[in-house]
């Protein structure tokens, strides 16, 4: 199961705003920097690490290697220098630090390592659950719950509910997943979700292409027969693989002549696989619709209702659970990777003005291990402090959680928080938080037609254009008025 949060903040722009949506003053909310992730000690115990003398040592290097990068990363982009060799040097950070991270989980107590296989057969044998139509040969990445697995995921759902929206009273929206496209138009997920796949030439099975990429250079690089400097080449491109182009991965499958796993045959050139289930609406079959990716459109289409129903005033939540439905060209990973899952997901509306949380107190002391994305680019650990601490120290410049690099997060949001767990296999998104900052000028024509008049066309044409944002709201804010041109 996904549980999936997302922020959003409305600058206050009186003139452009309907009266019955003037915000009233907020009592919370929340704002952050750049995408951030948390780790859970659960099961990574990083501050043990930290304190071990000998896991420091042999760590020192790796960390300095890193943190000379992160040094030259930071160098050109505060230089404004070449967007090629900005994208080099980000690669290399991005190899070093997997170089670090792979010997620190290595370095990890032994007691973590546990049989996956073993875990995974006594809950299939269990019916905790199973492969989907498994007796007409399954499909994979779905699965079907039993009996405990129904009892543990109406467990977990219930206590989410409760902390979540029974304790600070969010409305609750229970919205169907058949979605027209113009909505998922409009969210970009049409454009832009989307991963990169290959075809077997010959029976047409289809391959997501790093993951196929990744699976053939670590068999490579496993090779007795490889030499160490192709082994450092399958190294450099496993870590710069989510920045590789659509070019520049078709260049790797003709260099290394990657094939299909299964049948050896040749592949196609990589091609653009929209994740979304394709469907139609209707009996004429001329209205296009998706099963939606994510829950999130059906509270967003209806924010004005929300806002009604909270007497026109922010801030205020509103929370959804229900199935997503994702096309993964293929999945893996067990249950973490599935074509349908449940979402339990969250949507904050407020103002940015204050990032207040009433509540703040109660967790203020909480000790954490946060991974800045400072702390990333100099090869450091993550660090153990308090919420409060972090937000006095400005690690977290609110009241929220640590931070991650800024190259991960969705195509819709301006900021994204993590909190992950070390799984078996490897470090999992266990919860994630997008801030999707809503800081365009974006005219109400009805308003500014009934004021202007004749000029409102032009008024309109004028703020479609306009860039400076911080200047336009700056000026609103202490003035009331704002000029646009001479």
């Amino acid at each position: 199961m996904h549980a999936l949060t997302r922020l959003l903040q409305f600058p206050r722009f009186p003139l452009f705003s309907p009266p019955h949506n003037k915000l009233s003053s907020p009592v919370w909310g929340s704002k952050a920097k750049k995408h951030r992730k948390v780790r859970i000690p659960l099961l990574y115990p990083s501050d043990r690490l930290i304190m071990d003398p000998e896991a420091e040592v042999i760590l020192a290097p790796l960390r300095a290697s890193v943190k000379e990068q992160g040094d030259l990363v930071r160098s050109l982009k505060q230089s404004n220098g070449d967007k090629l060799e900005i994208k080099r040097a980000v690669a290399e950070l991005k190899t070093r630090k997997k170089t670090l991270e792979e010997k620190e989980i290595a370095l990890a107590p032994v007691e973590l390592n546990f049989d996956r296989n073993k875990i995974e057969d006594l809950l299939k044998r269990r019916f905790f659950y199973y492969q989907s139509f498994a007796i007409y040969g399954g499909v994979s990445g779905q699965f079907d719950l039993g009996p405990m697995g129904c009892a543990t995921k109406s467990n977990l759902l219930s206590a989410w509910k409760k902390y979540f929206v029974l304790e600070e009273q969010m409305l609750e929206v229970d919205c169907t997943s058949l979605t027209p496209e113009v909505v998922l138009k409009a969210s970009g997920h049409v454009d832009k979700f989307a991963d990169l796949m290959v075809k077997d030439l010959k029976n047409g099975e289809c391959f997501r292409l790093d993951h196929l990429i990744k699976s053939h250079l670590d068999s490579v690089k496993a090779s007795g027969k490889t030499s160490e400097d192709t082994k450092k080449e399958c190294e450099l491109i496993i870590s710069r693989l989510d920045g590789l182009t659509k070019q520049e991965m078709s260049d790797v499958l003709q260099k290394f002549s990657i094939k299909s796993p299964i049948t050896g045959n040749d592949l196609s050139e990589p091609l653009e696989f929209n994740l979304m289930f394709e469907t139609r609406i209707g009996p004429t079959g001329l209205k296009k619709g998706f099963l939606r990716p994510e829950t999130a459109q059906g509270i967003f289409v209806n924010f004005k209702r929300l806002l009604e129903f909270n007497q026109g005033k922010l801030p205020f939540a509103a929370a959804q659970i229900g199935n997503a439905y994702r096309n993964e060209i293929s999945p893996r990973s067990g249950l973490l990777r599935v074509r349908e899952f449940t979402m339990a997901e969250i949507e904050h509306f407020c103002d940015p003005s204050d990032k207040s949380h009433p509540k703040f107190v109660n967790v203020k002391g909480i000790d954490l291990n946060l991974l800045s994305a400072s702390n990333q680019m100099d090869g450091k650990s993550a660090i153990k402090t308090t919420i409060g601490e972090a937000v006095h120290s400005k690690l977290v410049d609110n009241e929220t959680l640590g931070q991650h690099m800024s190259n991960e997060m969705a195509h819709y949001a301006c900021d994204c928080w993590d909190a992950e767990l070390l799984t078996s296999y490897g470090w999992g998104r266990m919860c994630c938080s997008n801030q999707s900052t809503h800081r365009e000028i974006i005219s109400n024509k009805e308003v500014l037609g009934k004021v202007f008049r004749k000029e409102s066309k032009i008024i309109i044409e004028a703020l479609s254009e306009y860039q400076d944002i911080d200047g336009f709201e700056k000026g609103l804010n202490e003035s009331g008025t704002f000029k646009i041109g001479d």
